[in-house]
């Protein structure tokens, strides 16, 4: 069953909370929602990155049923991982280009029931996935240059889902960046069951129904 994610790039916490807020209201218990966080290093745009402040989201009743998808877009990503799983994630997401300790990554996740994710950016080779097949269930292709929200989808990005869908089968293939329902038909349609989008649902007059016709467009 495809599954959309609202996604909140967000520069501090007063507005990662708002949207939060925003999303809940529209979310289907045990929903999820994407937070992009950046350290303006390995992206130059910098985003609201305090785990802190993500367990007092947690400690909200209102928030309870909410899953939290954390975009790890920051250098050596196992060094801040316990972090967040210690603040609540329920996923982490981290990227190839940065992650130098996968198996102590995927370990720690392992013993605190977190899922673990890989990522790549739209220019890295799709092969730079293969190490990690069979150790990762969950892998993001990033379609627009990590960072900030409202970028346009890379069609190039299609050729990446396909090469995962084909080499590893049982992957399940999240894509985040310019998702609209028309990108993420043709997303799910080269093999992706996730979607994630920001600005499609967040700078929408009506978000909850920006986000269910992102759902329509992927159960057809």
């Amino acid at each position: 069953m495809p599954h959309v994610i609202p996604a909140i790039n967000a520069p501090d916490f007063e507005t990662v909370e708002a949207q939060v807020a925003l999303a809940h209201q529209f979310l289907p218990p045990g929903g999820w929602v994407h937070i992009d966080v950046t350290d303006g290093e390995f992206s130059p745009h910098l985003t609201w990155n305090n785990p802190a402040e993500l367990t007092r989201l947690k400690a909200n009743a209102d928030f309870s049923h909410l899953n939290f998808e954390i975009h790890l877009m920051v250098h050596d990503p196992e060094l801040v991982a316990g972090h967040w799983i210690k603040a609540g994630a329920s996923r982490l997401i981290v990227h190839a280009e940065a992650i130098h300790e996968a198996d102590i990554f995927l370990d720690e996740c392992e013993r605190a029931n977190v899922e673990a994710m890989i990522a790549e950016n739209p220019e890295t080779p799709a092969q730079k996935f293969s190490p990690y097949f069979g150790k990762f269930k969950y892998f993001q292709i990033l379609a627009v240059k990590p960072g900030r929200a409202g970028q346009k989808f890379q069609p190039e990005v299609l050729e990446k889902i396909k090469f995962l869908r084909t080499n590893a089968p049982d992957a399940i293939i999240e894509v985040d960046g310019g998702i609209t329902p028309e990108t993420a038909r043709v997303c799910k349609e080269a093999g992706a069951h996730i979607f994630v989008a920001a600005s499609y649902i967040f700078k929408a007059k009506e978000p909850k129904i920006a986000y269910q016709d992102l759902l329509k467009s992927t159960h057809h």
